[in-house]
């Protein structure tokens, strides 16, 4: 079975083929300039620390498990984000009833130890007092 040439169709595509082919390219220079952002963007959490009250909603919500919540007691706790895990959806955002975690423009800095994009957003932990604990031995 042979294969029929339409002219029409042809004559069609013509206009849209020199469109593209004079546009130009379309691409951005980010490995040799600066990446520019869709204002839209959603990036990387970050916390107002005198708003957090430790609640736990924003870990509840986290479809991902990006933030994780270490408490001991009522007003003892550290509130930890962990970006290679997170999938940017701002549910965390949404969840916090105190307006605490909101996202910004950027994006995570690439590193080959994932360890290292572990980020202790809040710290509500004291210390234990290493005098106190001298005065106990004595």
């Amino acid at each position: 079975m042979k294969t029929r040439f339409y002219p029409h169709t042809f004559a069609y595509l013509l206009p849209h083929i020199w469109r593209v082919l004079c546009k130009g390219a379309c691409t951005v220079g980010f490995p040799f300039g600066e990446a520019k952002l869709p204002s839209g963007y959603r990036g990387v959490v970050k916390i107002k620390p005198e708003l957090c009250r430790g609640c736990g909603l924003c870990v509840r919500d986290c479809p991902a498990f990006g933030i994780e919540l270490e408490r001991e007691g009522r007003d003892k706790f550290r509130l930890i984000y962990y970006p290679d895990r997170c999938a940017y959806c701002s549910q965390c955002e949404t969840s916090c009833n105190f307006g605490a975690i909101y996202q910004v423009n950027e994006f995570v800095p690439a590193t080959d130890r994932p360890d290292e994009l572990r980020v202790v957003l809040v710290d509500r932990w004291p210390e234990e007092d290493s005098t106190a604990d001298e005065d106990q031995t004595d």
